[in-house]
Parts: C-alpha cells; sequence; structure tokens
C-alpha cells in the first residue's frame, strides 16, 4: 500500500434512517424510503390473498342459484366477476413479491455496506477482529441467507397474521361451529412451528459456524500453500478439509429435515381442520347436525362459501411453512453480519472524509508527545509516555526487542488506530479525525508481507491512483531497481500474493509503489529485511534508501545492517531516552 486510503471508523447510517425490529429482537437499519417499499409489498400480497373471499362468494351465489333452478346463463357474470378477480390478484401477487424482493435486495446491501465499512474501519491492531475467512464467509454465503427471510418470510408472516383473521370473521358470520374448529386448530401450527423453529434456529447457526470455520480453514491454507508443500502437509490438509467438508454436509441435512418436519406438521392439523369443517357442513346437510348456523340452517351458497374459504384459512400459515427455515437461516445471517460490524478499535478519521490528490512531495516532520496506546485486551501499554521528535527529510530506525511497540508505533504515526493519550503531529498538523483522511495522503506505508495483487508489475505499482502516469511508474520502477524486470516480462501478470516472484522482488515492487506517490513526504516501513538473505537484504536497503531520497524514514527493524544505514538510531527498549549515532 502507498498513500494510505482514507479510513473508516465503523458503522454508518443516513440521515433519517431508523431501525425496526422483528420478532426475535434483532434491528434491521433501514431507511424510511426502503422500510415504505416492504410494507407496500406486504400490504399488496396481503391484499391479493384476500382477493379469494368474493371470488369464494361468488363462485357459492352461482353454484347455489344453479342448484335452485336458475338457468345455467345466470352463472355468466359471477364466472366473469371471478375471472377479473383472479387478474386483479395475480397482479397485485407478482407487483407484491417483485416490491418485496427489491425492498430487502437494498436492504441486504445497506447492511453489507455497513458491515464493509466497518470492516475497512477496524484498525489493523484491533486483535478483536473476526478472521478474513469469516469476513468473507459473512458477507457472501451468510449475508444471501437474509435475502429470503426478507423478501419471503416477513411477508408471509404478515399474511399469516391477517388473512386467517379476515376469513374466521367471514366464516363466523355464517356459523360459528365452522368458525371455532378453524380457531381452534390454527394455534396448534405456530405452536409446533415454534417450538420446530427453536430447534432450527440452533441448527441454522451451527451450520453456518462450521462454513464460517471451513472457509477460514481453507483460506489460510491456500495462502501456506507454498509451505504446506515443501512439509509435505498436503494430504493431511486434504484430509481435513474433507472431514470439515463432511461435517458440514451433516449440519446442512440436519437443518433440511427440520425444515421439512415443519412442513409435515402444518400440513396434519390443515388436513385435519379442513376435514372437520367439511364433515360438520356435511352433516349439517343431512340434518345430523342442525346447529351452530345462525339462521337456523345453511344454505348450499353459504356451505360452499364456508369450504372453500377453510383451505384458504390454513393457505398463509402452509406457506409460510415452507420458508420456515428461512427465519431461523435469516436470523443467523443477521447474527453474522451484525458480528462482522461490531465496533472494535478503529482507524483514525471518519468513513466520508475523502484525501485530496497530494499537492507534490515535501519531506514531513513527525512529532510525538507523551504518545500512550494500550491493546484492550492487556493489562500494561505497550507504549507509555513516549516523546519522539524526527525533523523532515531525516532517516530514522526504530529499534525493540520483539513486542516492544515498534510495529504499533508505526501504525499510531499512520493514523490506523487512536492513541490511549499524547499526539502525533505529521509535518507541524495534529493527526486527528478532521486531518487524518489529508495527512494519509502524504504518507507511504510498506508493510510486511507486503500484499502483491494479481495483474502486471505496472499495475501494481499505480494501483489504479489517480494521477499516477507512465513515467511516474517507470521512474518508480528504475528508483526500486526492478526496472530490468519489468521490461523482461512486460505485459506477462503475478499471481495473487506476488505468486512469480522472489520475497526481494516483492518487497522492492512495495518500494516502487511508495515512490510513485507523488505526494508522499513521509515513508514508513516495517521490518522490510526480516526473512531475507543477506544478499537479498542487501537489494532491499539500497531499494528502499533510493525511494526514501529526499522523503522522510522511519523504520521499524531488527537488521544491524539496515541501522547502520540511518541517521539515526532510536531504541525504544530505553524509552526512547538513548539515541546512538548511526
Amino acid at each position: 500500500m502507498t498513500a494510505i486510503e482514507p479510513a473508516h471508523s465503523g458503522r454508518t447510517s443516513a440521515p433519517g434512517s431508523f431501525a425496526p425490529a422483528d420478532e426475535a429482537g434483532d434491528s434491521l437499519r433501514v431507511s424510511a424510503a426502503s422500510y415504505r417499499s416492504s410494507r407496500l409489498g406486504v400490504v399488496l400480497q396481503t391484499a391479493a390473498a384476500l382477493m379469494w373471499i368474493p371470488q369464494a362468494a361468488l363462485i357459492g351465489l352461482a353454484v347455489g342459484g344453479i342448484a335452485a333452478g336458475e338457468p345455467a346463463r345466470a352463472a355468466l357474470y359471477p364466472a366473469l366477476a371471478v375471472f377479473v378477480l383472479g387478474l386483479l390478484r395475480a397482479a397485485l401477487e407478482r407487483s407484491g413479491v417483485r416490491i418485496a424482493f427489491d425492498s430487502a435486495r437494498d436492504r441486504l446491501s445497506q447492511l453489507r455496506g455497513e458491515a464493509i465499512a466497518a470492516v475497512a474501519g477496524r484498525s489493523p491492531l484491533d486483535m478483536s477482529a473476526a478472521s478474513s475467512g469469516h469476513i468473507a464467509s459473512a458477507l457472501a454465503e451468510q449475508a444471501e441467507a437474509v435475502l429470503p427471510y426478507l423478501a419471503r418470510f416477513q411477508p408471509l408472516r404478515a399474511k399469516a397474521v391477517v388473512v386467517p383473521a379476515v376469513i374466521l370473521a367471514c366464516v363466523f358470520a355464517f356459523s360459528w361451529v365452522p368458525a371455532l374448529i378453524l380457531l381452534l386448530a390454527a394455534p396448534l401450527i405456530p405452536v409446533f412451528m415454534a417450538l420446530i423453529g427453536w430447534r432450527a434456529k440452533e441448527a441454522s447457526e451451527r451450520q453456518l459456524a462450521e462454513m464460517g470455520d471451513m472457509n477460514a480453514f481453507l483460506l489460510d491454507r491456500l495462502r501456506g500453500l507454498t509451505t504446506i508443500r515443501t512439509f509435505g502437509a498436503v494430504d493431511r490438509t486434504a484430509r481435513q478439509l474433507r472431514a470439515d467438508a463432511d461435517s458440514l454436509r451433516v449440519r446442512t441435512m440436519a437443518v433440511l429435515r427440520i425444515a421439512f418436519l415443519s412442513s409435515a406438521v402444518l400440513e396434519l392439523f390443515a388436513a385435519l381442520g379442513v376435514a372437520m369443517v367439511a364433515v360438520y357442513v356435511g352433516f349439517h346437510y343431512l340434518g345430523q347436525l342442525d346447529f351452530g348456523a345462525w339462521g337456523g340452517r345453511l344454505s348450499l351458497a353459504e356451505g360452499l362459501f364456508i369450504l372453500l374459504l377453510a383451505p384458504a384459512f390454513f393457505e398463509p400459515l402452509r406457506d409460510l411453512s415452507t420458508v420456515w427455515h428461512d427465519r431461523a437461516a435469516g436470523q443467523a445471517g443477521l447474527a453474522a453480519l451484525e458480528a462482522a460490524s461490531a465496533s472494535g478499535i478503529p482507524i483514525v478519521g471518519r468513513a466520508e472524509d475523502v484525501a485530496p490528490p497530494g499537492e507534490g512531495r515535501r519531506a514531513l516532520s513527525v512529532k510525538v508527545e507523551d504518545l500512550r496506546f494500550r491493546y484492550p485486551v492487556r493489562d500494561r501499554p505497550v507504549l507509555d509516555g513516549l516523546d519522539l521528535d524526527i525533523r523532515a527529510g531525516e532517516h530514522v530506525a526504530i529499534m525493540a526487542p520483539s513486542g516492544a511497540g515498534k510495529s504499533t508505533l508505526l501504525a499510531l504515526i499512520a493514523g490506523l488506530a487512536p492513541a490511549s493519550a499524547g499526539s502525533v503531529r505529521i509535518g507541524g498538523e495534529p493527526l486527528n479525525a478532521a486531518t487524518a483522511a489529508r495527512l494519509r495522503a502524504s504518507i507511504a506505508w510498506v508493510g510486511q508481507p507486503p500484499h502483491i495483487f494479481p495483474g502486471t508489475i505496472a499495475g501494481n505499482v499505480s494501483l489504479g491512483r489517480p494521477g499516477i502516469r507512465t513515467r511516474d511508474v517507470a521512474r518508480a520502477l528504475k528508483a526500486a531497481r526492478l526496472d530490468d524486470l519489468a521490461s523482461a516480462r512486460g505485459a506477462s501478470p503475478i499471481g495473487e500474493g506476488g505468486v512469480g516472484l522472489s520475497g526481494g522482488e516483492a518487497l522492492r515492487l512495495a518500494l516502487a509503489r511508495a515512490a510513485a506517490g507523488q505526494g508522499a513526504g513521509l515513508i514508513l516501513a516495517d521490518e522490510p529485511t526480516a526473512h531475507l538473505d543477506s544478499e537479498t537484504a542487501a537489494e532491499v536497503i539500497e531499494a528502499l534508501l533510493a525511494v526514501s531520497a529526499g522523503r522522510t524514514l522511519i523504520v521499524a527493524t531488527h537488521d544491524p545492517v539496515l541501522t547502520s544505514r540511518m541517521d539515526r538510531v532510536i531504541d525504544l527498549s530505553a524509552r526512547q531516552r538513548a539515541e546512538v549515532a548511526a
């Protein structure tokens, strides 16, 4: 990474946003427009389901009229009305489903955006951050489970509340016995579905956790594939991956078994409810059960109307059961997104801060006063009362034993984490939330190990940054002593992680990125020669000195050869009180 990008401090919400809560207490941050759109989708789908009531009434009247001796043509107008209502019902259903899906997609995109902003805004010093494999799983596979939960389950849940209540009222207006049967059968369904749903949610959470663990394991092994091959652990790794896949398969089938069980329970009670209503109506017509009708006896039209409404009474619950497992998976996905969006140690600066283009290279001074920093998981501060004063254009080496805070100090100077106390001034300006993005645009970072993206050498130098021209890339490659390699490779791509380059070449490529940043007046390098042989380290040192000519350079290192080439050496283990001339 060359000029460090503007930091994101965590989750943000648009003005006017609010968080409606679902039945499990999960809160979804959605905009007012998105919420209104989702409510409209629910209303349209519910209205479409209620269209069956007038259709059933028309069918009952038409059949009753024919049975009473009316001519067949008398049923023409009711049939036409049923057809028109059917078209209206289909249009309402289609519009409602489409609006619900679009709204759910917008809400999911917003949730993903918040999670990505939170991940991007977390400091690399945050030890509580989840692994990249878990984050990728949460944002990809687990987040997709939220879409059917929002687009299908929530609208069907609203239908399951409204439609049966309206149908129950319509049935009760003609006969209280079928209404009582439906009223007794209906509560048994959600009770058993809730009992099964608790088990389904636990199974879904275990399945998603297993998926995240497997993704993290796979990503970690892919990164270390060269090491695995070197130590002959390919077969062992493959066996472990196969075992993880089998475990995930078992957990996935457990979720599906519970989903099928919930559907079977609903179908059983729905079938019993409809059958009991049909038995009552049949025996009522036979005169065996001559009670329950407000008018003394049900007419054929009224009885047929009740029979047609009985299956429709259970239909929303039946539809709900088919997506009941979406609730469990969706809530587990929401929990994963919430975990990914959890606040931690933030990068200094706000998400909306945008760094302006560099104004030209100018060496920057660095002044640190009474700097303190403590990791949340540690009792003692790693830096306590640190004072530093580095002049513009000076080359300084920071030395200390491992774990004494060298890398932490560089990260605090770059604004990659807020200090617990004290201050950092870059070029005379205080590093704070208001100035962080602009100051970071003048800082180049060479980390360990540098990340190399798949693509050409020139593409890895420019990284698509505005203002980096072809001649700037050529000048940077020459300073890093990679011009011959770049000419030989031409447009040949480099693999992910620098496949095709040696360790020294990858480091020098990172240095070329720093050199290409015309606005970078401060270079921070973390252990640039670690794990390199002496010859390669010497090449990297020469390239580093060439790149940092005319710029301020701060290097965290254990390398005595590198420190001997610096203007000053600061020993953190002595709390920066002792300074040794190079």
